[in-house]
């Protein structure tokens, strides 16, 4: 019998690792072509990992919650054959792998940091049988903590894993309370690459919480959790101001009611409003794309695509924002195939993880709740985001040949809420009108293209 690795798949270009939600079969189980063997999240989407092989299923090589590299081998079968595949060690976390090149790669200059020696200490690792992270091995050769010392550490990790904490507490204790400068230049610099613009935010102090015999505690899920995380470090990174508008939205309410039953019957699909939102914002885009940017420290980088998310709600109450790449590149029937493609996919957890990556401008509509506006939280690193509210039927003043009327008119308002660093009054006043320009002037004798 020959041992097949199964190695975690590719996710799209921008996904680099995931974590194990759960493992579906267990070891012993027989497993069958394409059968589902795992769960992984990566950012909010989570995703089935099916077999490529029939066989048996020898053992996992990571357990739930475990963060594994994209390419990894993560569970070993049994197959029909000849033995051609020794048993594969199971690789450690690589949790700390990911904090080393989140602090020291991302940090041009850190080679350059000053140390308390010229030269670092060269520790012979390979004289240990223990595992040591990246991380934890460079702030010891900085240190100059030698491989004995280090065997002696007690590690609060996995199995007795030393972590980066454990080190530098323990050489905190051996200098009498006071860290070394580069350890402490490091963590600061690991601050600054996590939160560049964000001011430091006083924590509140735990409250506490009187309840009752009949209240109910529910512990987030993992999606509400990320999405919890993202939305305060949205508000403590970007001065948000939300821009409204009104517009009479009839000509484009009377086309869609009479072209929707032939653009199904075409098509095979039923054309909704959001791909018209959609086309006006990438038409607006391009009118002013300095709202198509994003922030870097002090550099503004201005996005060459027009890629727009859309958010769209999930059964379990939670959201998420698929991306339409290059939406402007699109007419309304690729817009509408789209639109249906990645929403249909979503509520069905079939969304592939770079499918929610690389948004540069965000759209969420309100008005599928009954809503007439709202003020939306830019979905960072992006620098702007839409909320369309209901169309409602209201009386409106129109301007005619003859005089003023009031007319029943379909309306609806606009609302951009933009990061004020950026965006002003002017740009993010004048986008959102243009939006609803080319909202009202829809031009009613279409053709569907």
């Amino acid at each position: 019998m020959a041992q097949y690795e199964l190695l975690l798949p590719k996710m799209g270009e921008s996904v680099a690792e995931a974590t194990v939600i759960k493992w579906t079969k267990q070891p012993g189980d027989y497993i069958n072509l394409d059968d589902t063997i795992l769960e992984i999240a990566t950012d909010k989407v989570d995703s089935e990992v099916p077999s490529p092989v029939e066989g048996k299923l020898v053992k996992h090589l990571f357990a739930a919650d475990d963060v594994v590299q994209v390419g990894a081998v993560i569970a070993i079968i049994e197959i029909e054959g000849e033995e051609t595949a020794k048993e594969v060690k199971a690789p450690e976390p690589l949790v700390e792998v990911k904090e080393e090149a989140t602090v020291e790669a991302s940090i041009p200059g850190i080679s350059q940091l000053p140390t308390e020696a010229e030269v670092p200490v060269n520790v012979d690792f390979k004289s240990s049988d223990r595992f040591y992270s990246p991380l934890v091995k460079n702030i010891a050769k900085e240190e100059g903590v030698s491989i004995e010392e280090l065997d002696s550490i007690k590690g609060s990790g996995a199995d007795g894993r030393l972590t980066k904490e454990d080190l530098l507490n323990h050489i905190q204790a051996k200098k009498g309370g006071s860290t070394s400068r580069i350890s402490n230049t490091l963590a600061q610099a690991k601050s600054a690459v996590e939160a560049p613009q964000s001011p430091k935010v006083a924590q509140p102090a735990p409250v506490a919480t009187s309840v009752s015999g009949g209240d109910e505690i529910i512990e987030m899920d993992r999606m509400r959790k990320l999405i919890a995380d993202h939305m305060v470090m949205s508000k403590q990174t970007s001065p948000h101001v939300t821009s409204f508008v009104e517009a009479d939205v009839t000509n484009l309410v009377l086309w869609r009611n009479k072209v929707k039953k032939a653009f199904e019957q075409r098509e095979n699909e039923k054309i909704t409003f959001t791909p018209i939102f959609v086309e006006a914002v990438a038409k607006a885009i391009k009118d002013f794309p300095m709202i198509n940017v994003s922030i870097n420290g002090t550099q503004i980088i201005k996005k060459k695509d027009i890629n727009i998310g859309m958010a769209a709600a999930l059964p379990s109450g939670n959201l998420i924002v698929p991306v339409i790449k290059n939406a402007d590149q699109l007419n309304i029937v690729g817009l509408t195939k789209a639109v249906n493609d990645l929403a249909n996919r979503a509520r069905i957890s079939k969304l592939k993880p770079d499918e929610t990556q690389n948004g540069t401008f965000t759209l969420t509509n309100v008005g599928s709740f009954g809503n007439v506006m709202g003020t939306p939280i830019i979905n960072q690193p992006q620098v702007a985001i839409l909320a369309v509210g209901a169309i409602k039927k209201k009386p409106a003043v129109l301007e005619t040949e003859h005089g003023d009327v009031i007319a029943i008119r379909h309306m609806m308002f606009l609302s951009l809420s933009y990061d004020h660093r950026v965006v002003d009054g002017s740009l993010g006043g004048s986008f959102v009108r243009r939006v609803a320009d080319y909202l009202e002037n829809w031009d009613i004798n279409r053709e569907i293209s």
